[in-house]
Parts: C-alpha cells; sequence; structure tokens
C-alpha cells in the first residue's frame, strides 16, 4: 500500500464536536434538516446542503452544490476549519458500547484503488457516484474518509499503539453516544508508519465504496485537464482511515418485506419447512452459520438452511444468498433485491426490536433477522474477485465527516 501524511482541513479541537457530521449517506434529507437545525457549524451544511434549500428541492441540482462550495467556504474563512501546519498521520479511536476500534488516517493512491491493491466487495450506484464526484469537484475537496481494513500484523500493531499517547488532539462524543479521540503524528514516526503499510500487501474496502469511487474518477478528471500530470498531485489520493482486521465488528443487516406474495402466514410457514428445519420460538438473532430468523404474525421462527461445502464459492455461502436464493426469490417472488420495491433492508444497530415493531405495525408482513458476514467471509469474497450480495454488511460506529478533510488545492 502507498499511504501518505495528509495536510487535512480540520475543526479546532474545541469544537470537533459541532463540526463534525455523520456520513452524508447515513441520514435522511429530513434527518440531516433536523440534526443540523440549531448548529450553523454543522458540516451536513456541506455534505447535505440541500437542507439550506426550500423543502422539496432536486438533491442533485446545481444549487445544492454550489451551496455547498459556499457554506465549505464560510467554514473556512470563519477558521472553523483550519488547514494544518503540516503534513500528519493520525490515530484515530471510537469507543461504543463497551469496545474501542482504532486506526491510521492517512492518505491513499488511487492507483491501488484502480490496480485492487485496495480491494472491494460492493457494486456500486452510478447516480451515487456522480453525486459524490459533482459534489467533490465543486467543492475541490475529499470530505468524507474511506473506511478500510487490513489483515493485522505486528508492526503496524506497535505503531498504532505507540502513536496515541499522550493529549490527544480531539476527544468528543457525538449524538449517538460515540467517543472520538484522535492524535496527530508527525516526524520520524510518519515515515516508520509509510513504510509499515509499504509492506502491506492489500487492504480492503469496509465503508465507502461511493467515496473511493468518486475520488478515483476526481482524480482520471484532473489527471486528463493536467499536461504536467506526474501521480503525485493531491487529487491523485484520497483521505481514509485503516483499521486493523482485529478491531472491527460486523452488525447484521436485516430484511423485511411489505407482503407474503399471496401467501397466508401459515403457507409462508409450510413453504419454509420445504427448504429447511423450521422451529417456534427461536432466538431473534441466529447464531450459526445457514440460520435465519423469521417473524411472522407476532412469533419469531428459526429457519435452518443447509450451507454449501467449503469448497464452494464464498457467495454461495452467505447467509444473505441462502436467504435470496431459497426463500426471497422462490416464494416470495423477489428476483432482485437492489431493485424491488417490496423489500427493505434494516441495519443491525436498530436492533430485532426494530423488525417486531415493523412487521407488527403491519408496514411490513415478515421480517428476516440475520447473522452478521465476519471479516473474515468479507476479505475471501474480495480476494476472489467477487461482489458480496446487496446491503450486507453494517459497519458501527461510522467515521465523522469534517474531522479530516483533503483539499484538492
Amino acid at each position: 500500500m502507498r499511504i501518505l501524511a495528509m495536510r487535512a482541513d480540520r475543526p479546532p479541537s474545541n469544537e470537533a464536536a459541532r463540526v463534525t457530521s455523520p456520513p452524508y449517506d447515513t441520514l435522511s434529507t429530513a434527518e440531516a434538516r433536523a440534526l443540523a437545525k440549531d448548529n450553523p457549524l454543522s458540516f451536513l451544511h456541506v455534505s447535505r446542503s440541500e437542507i439550506d434549500l426550500p423543502d422539496k428541492t432536486d438533491p442533485y441540482s446545481d444549487a445544492v452544490y454550489q451551496g455547498a462550495k459556499a457554506y465549505f467556504a464560510k467554514l473556512r474563512k470563519e477558521e472553523h476549519l483550519v488547514r494544518d501546519s503540516e503534513p500528519a498521520i493520525y490515530i484515530y479511536e471510537q469507543h461504543w458500547r463497551g469496545r474501542i476500534q482504532r486506526g491510521f488516517v492517512a492518505l491513499c493512491h488511487v492507483d491501488d484503488y484502480e490496480n485492487n491493491v485496495i480491494k472491494k466487495h460492493e457494486k456500486t450506484r452510478e447516480a451515487k457516484e456522480n453525486d459524490r464526484l459533482k459534489h467533490n469537484l465543486t467543492i475541490n475537496a475529499q470530505p468524507g474518509l474511506v473506511f478500510l481494513a487490513f489483515r493485522d500484523d505486528a508492526t503496524t500493531a506497535d505503531l498504532l499503539s505507540d502513536g496515541g499517547k499522550g493529549k490527544p488532539l480531539y476527544d468528543f462524543t457525538d449524538e449517538n453516544e460515540v467517543r472520538h479521540v484522535a492524535w496527530r503524528v508527525i516526524g520520524s514516526q510518519v515515515g516508520e508508519i509509510v513504510a509499515a503499510f509499504a509492506r502491506v500487501p492489500t487492504a480492503y474496502i469496509a465503508d465507502g465504496h461511493h467515496r473511493a469511487a468518486s475520488a478515483y474518477r476526481a482524480a482520471k478528471k484532473f489527471k486528463a485537464d493536467n499536461p504536467n500530470h506526474t501521480g503525485n498531485e493531491p487529487y491523485n489520493w484520497f483521505p481514509a482511515c485503516i483499521f486493523p482486521a482485529s478491531s472491527l465488528r460486523i452488525l447484521p443487516y436485516n430484511r423485511v418485506v411489505k407482503d407474503l406474495h399471496g401467501l397466508t402466514p401459515e403457507e409462508l410457514l409450510a413453504k419454509l419447512r420445504e427448504v429447511g428445519r423450521l422451529t417456534v420460538n427461536a432466538n431473534p438473532s441466529p447464531e450459526l452459520p445457514g440460520q435465519v430468523s423469521v417473524y411472522v404474525q407476532g412469533k419469531w421462527y428459526g429457519l435452518e438452511l443447509e450451507v454449501p461445502a467449503a469448497a464452494a464459492n464464498p457467495i454461495a455461502r452467505l447467509d444473505a444468498t441462502l436467504l435470496q436464493d431459497r426463500v426471497l426469490a422462490p416464494i416470495l417472488d423477489i428476483a432482485d433485491p437492489r431493485t424491488d420495491t417490496r423489500i427493505d433492508f434494516i441495519g443491525g444497530i436498530r436492533g430485532t426490536e426494530e423488525l417486531v415493531k415493523l412487521v407488527d405495525s403491519r408496514a411490513f408482513a415478515v421480517a428476516f433477522s440475520m447473522r452478521p458476514v465476519t471479516l473474515a467471509q468479507l476479505m475471501e469474497i474480495a480476494d476472489a474477485g467477487e461482489i458480496m450480495p446487496p446491503k450486507s454488511t453494517w459497519f458501527e460506529p461510522k467515521l465523522r465527516s469534517g474531522l479530516f478533510v483533503h483539499p484538492y488545492s
């Protein structure tokens, strides 16, 4: 891997809690507007600038991108975002629900993205790519961190520990009760970290496929417009937080379906018994491969599906694949979960209580609680050059936007 220290635009230490925000794609417009309503410093005025325009404004209109540019300039002019005095790598730590994950914030090279040194496991949507591309080009910066994972090694573990000592640069708690702590690393330690990552063969995008793809496309455009391109210009790099895989945990991504495709609940249960072993009063959170918990008509059922042999394609062994191929498509007629409006996906952070609420309210007819994908599965699939089913992974906590912004000039 090629990494580089960055001269970030970042908030003063005493303003980080007010300036930084959740990633742009984790909130609806209404949620973003409510969160930023009484906070003129919130980075949501940049990342979701439609919140400052009239209701029902097209979020892809020129007015939205120009509004982002103006607000970004305002935050910089008023020194709520200040350019770092010299390049640095940061140690970024998140505390949430009794767990700590700690990683390196640095710049990664778009060539590593293109050449699959940085591996993907998810398809991107062109509309979302185009949106972030236009946003980044308009504000002339990459404002959101890409969330990367790599296989642990002793050298980086020591550097991660050594870099996170002494008084932190940031220490604040966000609106979701996540504590964010960061230290600034400069001097000789930077070279040691860069050298250590030069020996890391690959990293994996955990979260932020659209951020990475838009950074890559921005670099291609800048390159095409620059006859003196060298490959070292700021636009060739994008900001990321790179975590050792052992520190991360993936939450499940559950499914809810609006109707039973003409079946009664009893008929659905009968069909489920034909494809697997069905038990009553099951644990809402399945624990073993091939297990899915099903909530219908006020009860939890456990469905055990046969898992293909270890030699099979790693995609075929995923619980999401088993559910799709044996239940959602043949029984409920959901052929393409990416486009079918009858299915929705509920992040595991909301808990199985949210599934019960949605079905009991009759907004949905049935819910499927999934076992979370493991980091080992994610890396195996990415190594095989495969793409995971949609909505397979939910990483929590999220990285803050506006904490370390990478300007293109």
